[in-house]
């Protein structure tokens, strides 16, 4: 990514819970007590998804803290945001949303140029097997990491 990125927030249960397929950039249409409220790093990525309608993406379930200072004009911090894709990128997706166990789901959220994007992925969901595979694979990377450093 380039040098003015500000990754605010990552959603690291979608590396564990799928197979993340392939990943696209989407602006966020946000309200201004949102953007003030996501620079503050008040977002939460956790349980959201990407839901695709129509000729729209929306990013669902995203919880955005309400703004302090913005007081009786603030936000619903779990209002359905819209996403902005080219219309090509939105029918690759729903293409890919139709094949069976594939969903999208958002990775991270960072500001770039000061203007908030979101990166999100065609993911598969994984089996309980692979969960215990890549867990399994991590035990192992970390005790020959130990065994290593201790000789």
């Amino acid at each position: 990514m380039d040098a003015k990125v500000k990754v605010i927030a990552t959603n690291r249960k979608a590396h564990f819970e799928y197979f993340l397929l392939e990943k696209y950039e989407a602006g966020i249409a946000l309200k201004g007590s949102e953007i003030k409220s996501l620079r503050n790093g008040q977002i939460s990525l956790a349980e959201s998804y990407v839901d695709i309608t129509g000729n729209e993406a929306w990013l669902v379930n995203a919880h955005i803290a309400p703004y302090e200072s913005a007081n009786r004009f603030n936000h619903d911090p779990k209002r359905n945001r819209r996403l902005l894709l080219h219309r090509r990128e939105i029918r690759e997706l729903w293409d890919a949303v139709r094949q069976k166990g594939v969903t999208v789901v958002p990775v991270q959220v960072y500001l770039r140029n000061g203007k908030a994007k979101v990166e999100i992925a065609v993911a598969k969901g994984k089996k309980l097997y692979d969960k215990r595979a890549v867990i399994a694979k991590r035990d192992m990377e970390r005790e020959a990491e130990r065994h290593g450093r201790v000789r």
